[in-house]
């Protein structure tokens, strides 16, 4: 029963600069975990993220780190203990999912205790420009459902009137990344209720949103950075409406279960979302969607180049993952 885990870095080069308030990438760069045992193999992919201290190299090490206790006979629920939350867990704990779901011989969502597992519509992301460089945007991106809005603060209000012109029928979420001030908060949340916005991602940085306590609220508003694992949910209520649930930010589908299931239970809108990454990230967060009001695993659309297999997408309808990608 002797488990060999083995560590890899892979580059996916992204179809168009992917712009957001703290800067473009062009390159999706991703940590891969894979665990072996006997004769089934489970995989997990992370996304290191600068935002939260991380590096690839971190995660490496981090994931070096348990190497003798995962080899010694280690599980899934003894990786809660050993790694926090991040990144480097959950590639590790995505990938004992996979490897137990194939051991068993019963899909990850039976594991994970859903009743089902259906297709669910993503959001499409939009990355920030000019006006008019994202009114032609969302005029490409017309057809789908719901565009996923990244903003940046000055000039944010102009952004958004730009975008509905372009998709007069899409359903808007908009995403600042931290990127208002309070001066500027009042003006951009009266731009959204003009668009018909029906979420607003992170307006303030995570460390200086007091203020949202206290402001009358239209258009519910959704943590992200401010959002990391469970522990941090009863903290939000007070400002926040919504909790955007990443596997990244909890560490794995472990831990992002139990958020999801805590959030519904604390009155909290769930939103399931990614880090740009390719279809072995998303395939465990496609159970999260199954909780989830609003679904953002557009990861894969973004890039130039994906897994193969990879997730099947049809427009902006994501099917869930077969067994010989994840789960």
């Amino acid at each position: 029963m002797t488990l060999k885990l083995t560590v890899a870095v892979e580059e996916f080069p992204i179809d168009r600069p992917f712009v957001i308030s703290r800067g473009a990438k062009t390159l999706a760069t991703v940590v891969t975990a894979t665990l072996e045992r006997r004769d089934h193999v489970g995989r997990g992919e992370c996304v290191p993220y600068p935002r939260y201290g991380e590096s690839v190299e971190g995660v490496i090490d981090a994931i070096e780190s348990v190497r003798i206790a995962l080899e010694g006979g280690a599980d899934r629920h003894a990786l809660q203990r050993l790694l926090p939350a991040g990144a480097a867990r959950n590639a590790v704990d995505c990938a004992f999912w996979d490897l137990e779901a194939k051991e068993h011989g019963a899909p990850a969502f039976v594991r994970a205790e859903l009743t089902s597992i259906a297709p669910v519509t993503t959001a499409y992301t939009l990355s920030v420009g000019t006006p008019e460089e994202m009114f032609e945007a969302a005029q490409r991106a017309s057809d789908r459902p719901i565009l996923k809005v990244k903003l940046k603060g000055e000039g944010d209000a102009a952004r958004i009137a730009a975008v509905r012109k372009g998709a007069p029928r899409s359903r808007l979420i908009v995403d600042a990344n931290e990127s208002w001030s309070d001066r500027m908060l009042g003006e951009n949340m009266a731009a959204c209720a003009r668009a018909g916005v029906a979420l607003v991602e992170q307006p303030l940085p995570a460390d200086a949103d007091a203020l949202l306590a206290r402001m009358p609220r239209r258009i519910p508003l959704c943590a992200d950075e401010s959002a990391h694992d469970g522990s941090t949910l009863e903290s939000l209520r007070p400002r926040y409406d919504a909790v955007n649930i990443k596997l990244d930010k909890t560490g794995g589908l472990t831990e992002a279960l139990s958020m999801a299931r805590n959030a519904r239970k604390l009155g909290l809108i769930v939103m399931a979302g990614c880090m740009v990454g390719t279809s072995l990230a998303m395939a465990p967060a496609v159970l999260i969607a199954q909780l989830a009001d609003f679904v953002d695993l557009d990861g894969p659309l973004l890039l130039a180049r994906d897994r193969v297999p990879g997730l099947a997408y049809e427009g902006s309808r994501l099917f869930p993952p077969t067994r010989e990608l994840w789960g």
